[in-house]
């Protein structure tokens, strides 16, 4: 196989570490912090979790290292999506296990979750991990969606451990995974197996992290390779002058990235759903908001724009959120297929009409007829709409079309519109990690080694101090439960990690607001351009915007 000379040169990067960990395994103690509580719920939490709860946080310091000499087996899991940076976290594991013992070893579960229940696993070694250091994707052992979450699968799980002689498990993944991981240790414990559980905080969607936790591996890259995209076709509009280009991006359940892309290339518009849904605006006003500066625009004779748009925006649109909830109840059990039996799109469409409120229909006889359709595409393993089907950048442009051309009727506008349309998800996901993911995963990855060998359990690994220079980072560990509080899933209370939306009065927002009038109307674009590997730290090595202004 040939390799790219990118390929070549970027396994040969050494990652930084931070200066604590760079001491040498022997010279690494624990400063042992204050006792926990759940963000939320504490009582419901503690009597989930009796064994796990409350532990202290820890960080890792230059000092004799007081854990006892043992040979350490330890599985890897990679849970959910891809994440630029996985691979360096699982080469950081491998390496600090190596660094401490030769003898210790590392087994791979294939294909996420389900690896260790089916006992399928790769044995690490030097020649096979060299072939992924610093590379993206999560092709090395493969990720998958399985839960770990029933006393069933967690026995299979114990069985699967005892019969490789695994003591510790590292499970890397987001919210729910890590949901999962506390679920195990919290069994582990309860049933004194001595196996440890340890997790890492991976989402591109930013949407993992609090005080704690400041960012999720992953982020960094994503957001810096669709802002590079964004940024060539904002040059592309200023060059051509004849299209508005709407943009999604990912981010179903929060803004973060969509946020973090305008902040590098100040587009014209970008949403914001946690501010849609504060601010309880409807698609009218929606519409209404980017039609404006369409308007505005071409006024200033500037008939192109660009617009950025959060995947999961119509969840928070609270009139949308109503409407899905009232097709979610229409089609639940046999009503699908009663529904799916019907011949004609004008059946369906009584049928429906028939079925919500007066208000809902409202709402759903706004919509494009093909935006009408995706809300009865292929429903989830729950029965219900699968949200992220639904082509929101083809629902506002063509709501702001028809809302120009009301306009243009009355004698308020007179400009031209041409839409664009594009959906950066894949593209990022599997993208060769920036210098700072893969930095800061193998910073993760090697943390978790000695967050196993001090004992702990039910920890996720937490590398902090993150927009100062690598080795001024701080490593150690913070109980799972911490950030955990009681949801309503599925109609049952399930302990969860609260997922961290856009702090509407945070930095990054109230930088975002305080240009986003100007952006709106003159041509501000900025053009990130690839990232960048090679260089002054000062390009190679910054963190997002985001996380800068949140450390200010």
């Amino acid at each position: 196989m040939k390799l790219s000379p990118l390929q070549i040169a970027r396994y040969k990067y050494e990652p930084k570490l931070p200066g604590m960990l760079r001491n040498g395994i022997q010279e690494i103690s624990v400063k042992t912090g204050e006792a926990t509580a759940s963000v939320a719920d504490q009582e419901k939490i503690r009597e989930l979790f009796p064994n796990t709860y409350g532990k202290p946080e820890i960080t890792f310091e230059k000092g004799t290292n007081t854990a006892p000499a043992r040979r350490q087996v330890v599985g890897v899991i990679l849970s959910g999506g891809q994440a630029p940076g996985g691979h360096n976290v699982v080469c950081g594991l491998y390496d600090a296990l190596k660094a401490t013992n030769k003898d210790n070893v590392l087994y791979g579960f294939k294909g996420g979750p389900s690896g260790i229940l089916e006992d399928k696993y790769v044995v690490f070694d030097d020649e096979f991990i060299d072939q992924y250091r610093n590379t993206g994707g999560f092709d090395i052992i493969g990720s998958g969606r399985t839960k770990l979450e029933t006393p069933e699968q967690f026995q299979v799980a114990y069985d699967v451990c005892k019969k490789h002689g695994i003591n510790a498990i590292v499970i890397i993944g987001g919210d729910d995974s890590n949901t999962n991981a506390a679920v195990l240790a919290e069994y582990f414990a309860a049933h004194n197996t001595g196996i440890q559980v340890i997790g890492c905080p991976k989402t591109i969607d930013g949407d993992l992290k609090n005080e704690d936790i400041e960012c999720s591996f992953g982020f960094d890259t994503a957001t810096k390779t669709y802002s590079e995209l964004i940024g060539n076709i904002e040059r592309d509009a200023n060059s051509a002058k004849k299209y508005w280009h709407f943009i999604k991006v990912m981010g179903r359940s929060a803004s973060h990235v969509a946020l973090e892309c305008a902040l590098k290339t100040q587009p014209n518009i970008c949403l914001v759903g946690e501010e849609v849904a504060a601010r309880k605006m409807s698609l009218s006003d929606i519409t209404n908001y980017i039609a404006d500066s369409v308007n505005a625009r071409a006024n200033n004779g500037n008939n192109f724009g660009v617009a950025i748009i959060p995947e999961g925006i119509v969840e928070f649109i609270p009139e949308f959120s109503v409407l899905i909830r009232e097709i979610n109840e229409l089609l639940a059990g046999k009503r699908t297929e009663e529904f799916n039996a019907l011949g004609s799109w004008d059946e369906k469409y009584e049928f429906i009409r028939k079925g919500i409120s007066a208000e809902s229909m409202k709402v759903f006889a706004q919509l494009p007829v093909g935006i009408q359709q995706q809300l009865f595409l292929e429903r989830d393993p729950h029965g219900n709409v699968q949200v992220s089907l639904i082509e929101s950048e083809k629902l506002f442009s063509a709501m702001v079309k028809e809302e120009l051309a009301r306009r243009k009727k009355a004698g308020t506008y007179k400009g031209k519109f041409s839409a664009q349309h594009h959906f950066f998800g894949y593209e990022g996901r599997c993208a060769f990690p920036s210098n700072f993911d893969a930095d800061y995963c193998y910073s993760l990855g090697y943390n978790a080694c000695m967050l196993i060998q001090y004992g702990y359990t039910g920890y996720l690994s937490k590398v902090s101090n993150l927009a100062k220079p690598a080795e001024q980072w701080v490593a150690g560990g913070m109980p799972i439960t911490k950030m955990m509080n009681i949801e309503r899933r599925n109609g049952e209370d399930k302990p969860v990690i609260r997922k961290a939306l856009v702090e509407l009065d945070g930095k990054p927002f109230a930088y975002f607001c305080a240009n986003r009038e100007q952006w709106a109307v003159e041509t501000c674009y900025t053009y990130p351009g690839a990232i960048q590997y090679y260089g002054p730290a000062e390009v190679c090595d910054i963190p997002t915007i985001t996380l800068s202004l949140e450390k200010e």
